[in-house]
């Protein structure tokens, strides 16, 4: 499976046709074939896990769970907007629903009276309260499910090509960070050397000051070899090397990798910030990899912005 950005829109339209009215005059307009629009939105963005938000016209629960089901096979991870917006034709007609407006007015009525108010319902407001109107030519709960359910796999297309663009750019991206990083290594390798060799001669220096010519040299040289060994750079450097390796091969692997590379980044910001720890204090050379190690950091930071939008 191609790598996947989270973020991503996609929308697509349909229609529910119904039948001419049986003996209907053809030529009326009001007899022209009726018909219901739909406009099914997709819009996701990036998130730890997967969150389906649904937003759904009354009645259509049947729908709504099989949506659900259908995005759990299909997507990883990211926060998901599901929008379904009827679109009903001018030719259809309408009824009123007397049990909700007659119990709006009744409430109504009651409650001016019950406060002395002289006040009537106003009819604008009562018939945009839910339900008060109802098409007359509506389509059942089965016939929109149906529609609609024909066209999700469209959607899902469209939004996944928009997903897969983004995420062959963001793969992109995320190879040049790693050569980055790999420079970054090269360039602390050339410097490893003279730093150790600077932390022998600083050590022996400062013994020779403290405790004059009667200093045990071997003794020295012990002491220096610890002192070296637990400041070298060489473990972090391999460790950061095989995390690179790591990273690119999942890139190559491509699928649903993006909590596993926001891993991998959280282990070589680890190493980088240890290299940085063993060699603060130091001049000369160790400055050179102190700017490199700055320089991985950075890289790694970057990264770790792209990864967070990867499926």
């Amino acid at each position: 499976m191609p790598i996947r950005s989270m973020t991503g829109f996609a929308q697509v339209r349909g229609e529910i046709h119904r039948p001419d009215t049986a003996g209907a005059d053809v030529s009326s307009p009001a007899s022209s074939n009726g018909r219901l629009a739909f406009a099914l939105s997709l819009k996701s963005v990036n998130h730890r896990f997967l969150d389906l938000h649904f937003r759904l016209p009354s009645g259509t629960d049947s729908l709504e769970m099989q949506l659900r089901r259908l995005l759990k096979e299909k997507m990883g991870r990211g926060h998901v907007e599901v929008s379904l917006s009827l679109e009903r034709t001018t030719s259809d007609a309408f009824a009123l629903n007397r049990e909700i407006v007659g119990g709006y007015i009744a409430a109504f009525r009651a409650a001016a009276a019950e406060f002395s108010l002289a006040t009537v319902p106003d009819l604008n407001a009562v018939l945009r309260i839910p339900g008060a109107l109802d098409s007359a030519n509506d389509s059942g709960e089965g016939e929109i499910e149906a529609a609609v359910m024909a066209k999700i796999e469209e959607a899902l297309d469209r939004l996944n090509q928009m997903r897969e663009e983004e995420g062959r750019g963001i793969a992109r991206e995320l190879r040049e960070r790693m050569a980055h990083l790999v420079e970054a290594g090269k360039s602390v390798q050339q410097h490893r050397r003279a730093v150790l060799q600077n932390y022998s001669e600083r050590l022996q220096s400062r013994l020779q000051e403290l405790l004059g010519a009667t200093i045990d040299k071997e003794r020295v040289l012990q002491e220096a070899a610890l002192l070296v060994d637990r400041s070298d750079i060489q473990e972090e450097i391999v460790r950061l090397e095989t995390h690179v390796q790591h990273f690119l091969g999942l890139l190559e692997a491509g699928g649903e990798i993006g909590k596993k590379l926001d891993f991998l980044l959280q282990e070589m910001n680890r190493e980088a910030n240890t290299l940085l720890s063993k060699t603060s204090g130091l001049a000369g050379e160790a400055l050179k990899i102190t700017e490199a190690g700055l320089a991985m950091k950075a890289e790694i930071e970057k990264s770790r912005e792209q990864v967070q939008n990867l499926e």
